[in-house]
């Protein structure tokens, strides 16, 4: 078997590894390449590939971490991960347990950990590595990543997100949800939120709002008013599974990508529904719209209507 064809086989796998520690596509995506170019200018064969491989792409992602938590403190407003519609490694046995680990709310409480806690957890409770494969792949003794993944478990308990169970409730109502928004239908939105729904905005401060917004009522209201107009200029919502959770993809009337959206979903009802505009995590989605202009497209035509 040629190298590039181990590589492939693998390549699933190191940029999950990578997303989940760095919680960026594009990043992600850097690191999968750098390790590539390691494994094949590499002078010697490994003995174990997928061990060489996991251990070069979980180092790539913790030093690329570390260098992105300065600007992740210094980010303007709420920081979300870069949104995935798809993660390319599956394991059938385990499908709901890995779509959750990926979700925003689960990668949002891994910002909490060090970079070298939350490349252990993801290897050692994400992937099932065990910890002489873990030590080695972060240069550390087995009894010091054992210390590190008892106190990444604490702190990933403490806030450990809950979904509804049933996967298929989840999509059903998302896609209620979602219907409700297009149509701007007020009653069956605010039937769909719970009592304290709420709603978070990831835009790096350059779209501008007033978020977080607490609240069903409240949370209803910001929605009728602000998204259901898009409809009026050609804006599609295209529902998507968004970091193994419901979601969906606004776009405008050529297709370019206005923002993403991903809802978490318990015991019937959306709780929080989290929305990226930052033009720079959603280049990967497909060309960016100019949401100025959509904005300003949407404000004439509800003059006109009025």
């Amino acid at each position: 078997m040629t190298r590039a064809t181990e590589f492939e086989e693998l390549r699933p796998l190191l940029f999950s590894i990578s997303y989940r520690i760095l919680g960026s596509v594009t990043e992600a995506e850097d690191a999968v390449q750098e390790t590539w170019l390691r494994f094949e200018t590499s002078t010697t064969r490994p003995t174990s590939t997928k061990a060489f491989l996991s251990a070069t792409i979980t180092r790539i992602s913790i030093d690329v971490l570390r260098s992105a938590r300065m600007s992740r403190e210094e980010y303007i407003g709420d920081w979300f991960p870069e949104p995935l519609l798809t993660d390319p490694y599956e394991d059938p046995e385990r499908s709901v347990e890995l779509a959750d680990s990926v979700s925003m709310a689960a990668l949002l409480l891994l910002e909490r950990l060090s970079p070298l806690e939350r490349a252990v957890f993801v290897l050692r409770e994400v992937f099932r590595f065990d910890f002489a494969e873990v030590a080695s792949a972060v240069g550390r003794s087995e009894a010091a990543c054992r210390q590190l993944a008892s106190r990444a478990r604490r702190h990933m308990q403490d806030g450990r997100p809950r979904f509804e169970a049933d996967r298929r409730k989840r999509e059903e109502l998302a896609g209620r949800f979602f219907q409700a928004l297009q149509k701007g239908d007020v009653d069956r939105l605010r039937e769909l939120l719970s009592a304290d729904a709420l709603l978070v905005n990831d835009d790096g401060g350059k779209i501008g709002g007033k978020f977080p917004v607490c609240g069903a009522e409240k949370v209803v209201q910001l929605l009728a008013t602000a998204v259901h107009p898009f409809a009026l200029v050609g804006a599609v919502l295209e529902t998507h599974e968004v970091n193994g959770q419901p979601g969906a993809i606004l776009r405008d009337r050529e297709g370019n990508v206005i923002n993403a959206w991903a809802l978490d979903i318990l015991d019937g009802r959306i709780q929080t529904i989290r929305s990226v505009m930052n033009p720079d995590k959603l280049g990967h989605l497909g060309p960016v719209a100019d949401v100025w202009a959509v904005v300003r497209e949407k404000n004439r035509a509800r003059r006109r209507q009025a």
